[in-house]
């Protein structure tokens, strides 16, 4: 499945972005199929991936679902969060799936566990993001 890693200095603008790529990075075939988004840390408030349908339509269909996880380096300290979180979300495997991290920091060794076994077979790393 297409994942992209997304950092970004602010989390309201990683938001934004993985937002805004919502409408376009669906892949051929999927259209109906969910979206996962795993975001590091709280929003800064306002976020752009506030879904409720009873506010009115929505532009995305099905509403993506947003899972939030505690802050951390999710290679370091994360890391196992970030594998308990991965491996409930593959259960049913999404359409696309977006990572946002609070800090790029470790961004290459997070890419390069993310290529091992079991998840390198699971995940088709895209470009990263940059917010």
């Amino acid at each position: 499945m297409p994942t992209w890693l997304v950092t970004g200095p602010r989390a309201g603008a990683r938001e934004a972005a993985i937002a805004a790529r919502l409408g376009t990075d669906l892949p051929a075939g999927a259209a109906g199929a969910p979206t996962v988004i795993i975001l590091e840390g709280l929003s800064d408030g306002g976020s752009a991936l506030a879904f409720d349908p009873a506010d009115g339509p929505v532009d995305v269909a099905p509403i993506p679902q947003v899972l939030r996880i505690a802050p951390g380096c999710l290679h370091c300290t994360g890391n196992l969060v970030l594998r308990v979180t991965l491996n409930r979300v593959l259960r049913r495997p999404p359409a696309r799936l977006y990572i946002s991290l609070a800090t790029a920091e470790h961004l290459e060794l997070l890419r390069a566990w993310l290529s091992e076994a079991p998840y390198g077979d699971l995940l088709d790393l895209q470009s990263d993001i940059a917010a």
